[in-house]
């Protein structure tokens, strides 16, 4: 009887990720609708895609050249939650498991795009960074950006974490190219910037 109840509530027990990680992503949209954020671009322009990353329209859109560090937020989600549940106490492992990885990465893709839209770290991306014209994400934006996070979980779960690490460095590389910025070097920037770096990101005649 109890083999039969376990095998009646697993199905059930199986979509408690996705019912939290959908959960997490409303609670998200909630939140910086309260913080003031606004839907969508105030141009009024429906074009999904933005390739410009000093017009206004970065970060109003649904996708810009930035979705790609979002992307690769969810390579390393995967790859660090792989490697930490290795470490966990066997019991602690069973339960941790994949599906549950994706929703702590949810919930860790969320946070961050809670706190980027905050007043302090928006001042701190146009005191200390290229980013002069950063006015916070748009909530599309935002819901673009966690739904690029959970595709780089995804897809690092199908590649397994060696191949991860190698797309990771090539969408550095791509983005590095094309817009003189990537995910380290916007995380370098935000916490220690230097200004030989900001000064090469910058185009010459906003320097």
């Amino acid at each position: 009887m109890q083999e039969r109840n376990l095998r009646v509530s697993s199905p059930h027990f199986a979509g408690a990720p996705i019912l939290v990680s959908c959960l997490s992503i409303v609670l998200a949209i909630i939140t910086l609708r309260l913080m003031g954020r606004i839907w969508w671009c105030e141009c009024g322009g429906w074009s999904p895609w933005v390739s410009d990353i000093w017009s206004r329209h970065c970060s109003q859109h649904l996708v810009d050249w930035y979705t790609f560090s979002h992307v690769s937020h969810g390579l390393l989600f995967y790859v660090g939650l792989r490697t930490l549940s290795r470490w966990l106490p066997a019991r602690w492992r069973n339960a941790f498991t994949p599906g549950w990885w994706f929703v702590a990465a949810i919930l860790l893709e969320t946070g961050w795009e809670i706190l980027e839209n905050t007043p302090l770290v928006i001042e701190r991306y146009r005191a200390e960074t290229a980013s002069l014209n950063y006015t916070g994400d748009s909530i599309i934006n935002s819901v673009g950006d966690i739904l690029a996070c959970a595709a780089g979980f995804a897809i690092a779960r199908c590649l397994g974490c060696a191949r991860a690490v190698i797309l990771f460095v090539a969408l550095e590389l791509l983005t590095l190219w094309f817009i003189r910025d990537n995910l380290t070097l916007n995380v370098v920037m935000l916490l220690s910037p230097i200004e030989a770096v900001r000064a090469w990101q910058m185009p010459a005649e906003m320097r």
